[in-house]
């Protein structure tokens, strides 16, 4: 069923209201020299948490407990709650948590609106660059300080070509590293650790591919549905969806995806 141009205003208006809400709290905590942090991993790793990723979850679920309280809300700081409309927000308040507690301007806010099937709109908000991704329902742009544009993957179609990023060199299981390491050999160039302003490169036609595991659903669905808008592809390893979490592949073109993919398997089947 077509989405009506009233509904679909409504949500691109709640979404920056989220958004709005979110970068309050992230802005007032960031290079704050009072900011606490606490590690929630339960093994050898440090997976942080901070006050402002859990005031600017509450201040997104405070937006949307008003404006959308049919819907459900899975979000990274807090229990998940139900909803009667189909819909869902996936949020992730601070994507990139490790770089916001070291005072690096790589992380972001990722909001999704979705149904079952995934994400049908997504915003990446940097608050302390001003720069805004959205994407979904037809259209990718960028609103920042040198005004809003239109949004397009570039059309690398060989890995000779491509630039790949991933959040962290040691990606996944042994396994998995191995995978991505025989794609990374046959880039042009690899780089790392920009955590979600990653796929806003792919979007903005800056870069091609970013390969990652180990994700949950609120690290990639606000990605989704922005990669997507802007004419690239996302799915997880096998080539199937990927908006609950795991593994991913997020690429410009269909022809580098079906690369990156065969890529990886021919390297987890020699392994």
């Amino acid at each position: 069923m077509a989405l009506s141009n009233d509904f679909i205003a409504e949500i691109t208006s709640v979404a920056d209201a989220c958004a709005e809400a979110a970068a309050r709290e992230t802005l007032a905590w960031f290079r704050s020299s009072g900011l606490d942090v606490d590690d929630k991993s339960a093994v050898n790793a440090f997976d942080p948490v901070t006050e402002g990723d859990r005031a600017a979850e509450a201040a997104i679920r405070a937006v949307l407990g008003k404006a959308r309280p049919q819907d459900a809300i899975l979000g990274e700081e807090e229990a998940a709650t139900a909803g009667t409309s189909g819909y869902s927000w996936v949020i992730d308040p601070i994507d990139g948590t490790r770089a916001f507690v070291a005072g690096a301007p790589t992380w972001g806010t990722l909001i999704a609106f979705s149904e079952e099937s995934g994400p049908l709109y997504g915003i990446l908000d940097q608050p302390y660059i001003g720069e805004r991704f959205c994407g979904g329902f037809g259209q990718a742009t960028l609103r920042g300080p040198h005004g809003t544009r239109n949004l397009a993957t570039r059309r690398t179609t060989s890995l000779d070509e491509a630039i790949l990023f991933s959040t962290f060199p040691e990606i996944g299981r042994p396994a998995e590293r191995a995978a991505f390491e025989a794609v990374a050999r046959q880039v042009k160039l690899t780089r790392y650790g920009l955590d979600c302003y990653a796929y806003g490169l792919i979007a903005m036609g800056l870069s091609d591919l970013v390969i990652e595991a180990g994700l949950q659903p609120y690290d990639i669905q606000a990605p989704i549905a922005l990669v997507e808008a802007a004419g690239g592809i996302v799915t997880n390893w096998e080539g199937g969806p990927a908006h609950g979490g795991g593994r991913a592949v997020a690429a410009a073109t269909p022809e580098l995806h079906a690369a990156a993919l065969d890529a990886l398997a021919s390297a987890v089947s020699d392994g």
